[in-house]
């Protein structure tokens, strides 16, 4: 079966005399697997998920998702390629302030055909948004709300539902759990990977908590496969 993410002499640098620059050989990616990726601030983590996400284009090498090597499509096919295929959790989660709890999960959908068909087959948008809300342990009547009236636990059970609506086959998470104590921490992930086993998605996360490792069936320390020069922003 053809790996999830497939890296080969992978070659970065933001522009600038002192900008940051990153260099991976190789990394290889089972579907199926839950990844972490640890590293702390400033290693090179926004850098490496832009490139496996299609928002930045490596400047040498390949970067293959699911058979795909993201070179060689354009920029709004790479944009197309990450709506259908990457469910993205950010740290900050994103979220449209102004827009329901609905509208936030089921935004996805809008530039995602192949999502929005499995959504469909599963019994229609909106209930499939309802049953992922539910199973995240959020309220049956949350759906109108605005994300600004919702707390941070509940923006981020949001934001995991929006990622994970119409399976898509790789989420990758931004660290997280950053925002959360112990204990909501563990309800989070166990609610996590709940909904990402019952679709048999690559899990990618990326995190400086070692804490979390135990949790996982790899962990990759960033400095292992990355080589990286002056640091310009990096910030995760």
């Amino acid at each position: 079966m053809t790996d999830a993410v497939r890296l080969r002499g992978v070659e970065y640098k933001w522009n600038g005399r002192d900008a940051f620059a990153l260099s991976v050989g190789a990394l290889q990616i089972p579907r199926g697997e839950r990844l972490l990726l640890l590293g702390p601030s400033g290693s090179g983590k926004s850098t490496l998920l832009s490139l496996l996400t299609g928002i930045a284009l490596a400047q040498a090498g390949s970067v293959e998702i699911m058979g795909q090597q993201l070179e060689g499509l354009s920029g709004s096919g790479r944009d197309r390629f990450r709506a259908e295929h990457f469910g993205i959790l950010f740290q900050m989660f994103n979220l449209l302030p102004y827009g329901t709890v609905m509208d936030n999960v089921l935004l996805p959908l809008s530039f995602a055909p192949q999502r929005r068909a499995r959504a469909m087959a599963a019994g229609g948008t909106d209930s499939e948004a309802r049953r992922l809300l539910s199973a995240l342990g959020l309220p049956a009547d949350i759906g109108q709300q605005t994300a600004a009236t919702l707390s941070v636990g509940q923006q981020q059970r949001v934001a995991t539902a929006r990622a994970l609506i119409g399976s898509p086959e790789i989420i990758v998470a931004d660290e997280p759990t950053s925002a959360l104590d112990d204990d909501r921490q563990q309800d989070f992930l166990d609610l996590l990977f709940g909904q990402v086993d019952a679709t048999k998605a690559t899990l990618i996360m990326v995190s400086h908590d070692r804490r979390l490792a135990r949790h996982f069936t790899r962990v990759v320390e960033l400095s292992d496969i990355l080589t990286t020069s002056k640091r310009q922003s990096d910030k995760i």
